[in-house]
Order: C-alpha cells, then sequence, then structure tokens
C-alpha cells in the first residue's frame, strides 16, 4: 500500500498549512508515501495519482495567493488530468456568504480538465470550529478508502 499522495495548500493565514501538515503525519503514519507542497505548480502534482488539496478561502471567495498560480497554470495549460484522483479539505467562516468558495473553484476546475472526485468534500467552518485538524481526520477515511 505505498500509494504516493500529493497534498498541496491554499493558505492565507497558514490554517491551511497547519492541517495540511497534520494530515500528512497521519497519511505517512498510515503507511502511505505523502508529498506536500505549499506553493504547488502543475509539475508537482502531474506524477501523481492522488491529490489532496487543503484550502482556505480568501477575500471574495477567491483561492489563497499560495495556490492561485497552480490554478491559473492549469487554466493555461489545460492539461488532461485523468490520472488524478482528489480530494478537498476547505477552511472557511460561514459569516461571509463565500463560504469554501475555494472549494467549488478547486473541484470545477479539477473536474473539467478529466480528475475524479472521490469523495465528497470537507467543508470546516472556522466560526464553530477550532479544532480543524480532528475535524480533517475524522473525513480522511472518506478520501484513503476510495484510492
Amino acid at each position: 500500500m505505498s500509494q504516493s499522495i500529493c497534498i498541496i495548500t491554499g493558505s492565507t493565514l497558514g490554517g491551511a498549512e497547519y492541517v495540511a501538515d497534520h494530515i500528512e503525519e497521519v497519511l505517512s503514519e498510515q503507511g502511505f508515501n505523502v508529498e506536500l507542497f505549499n506553493n504547488a505548480t502543475l509539475t508537482d502534482i502531474q506524477p501523481h495519482q492522488y491529490l489532496l488539496v487543503i484550502t482556505s478561502t480568501h477575500g471574495a471567495g477567491e483561492l489563497p495567493e499560495n495556490i492561485r498560480p497552480l490554478f491559473e497554470e492549469l487554466a493555461d495549460q489545460q492539461p488532461n488530468l485523468s490520472h488524478l484522483k482528489f480530494g478537498v479539505i476547505g477552511l472557511g467562516s460561514s459569516d461571509y456568504d463565500t463560504f469554501c468558495y475555494a472549494v467549488n473553484t478547486v473541484e470545477t476546475q479539477l473536474i473539467e480538465l478529466g480528475a475524479i472526485q472521490v469523495c465528497d468534500s470537507l467543508r470546516i467552518d472556522v466560526v464553530n470550529n477550532f479544532d480543524h485538524d480532528s475535524t480533517a481526520e475524522e473525513w480522511l477515511p472518506n478520501f484513503t478508502e476510495q484510492l
């Protein structure tokens, strides 16, 4: 079971990166081979079969700055990602009507390029949920059991 999972983060204030670090640890303990990128490029994700995107939503529903270049690259190059299976963990605030919009952006763009979403995305509401690591860890089997 040495599947390789690529984790990429979209983080403005570091919240998504903390969750990603925790999930990387959990997956490694479970025997997965994990690579984590905080400033991912297309070259980083292309060799992988499994992608886990952990992102917050920035401003008026946009992708955070450190993940935006990757999605601009995807939009420009339109690569075939049909080899890719993915899951998404989003952090957002329900105080905004753009709650976890970045998750929708990620899903839509990856699916348009042929990637397969293996499970429902997790949307963590930071207003009511203060244990993001545990919430993400509890959701994780939804993703890993599909691999």
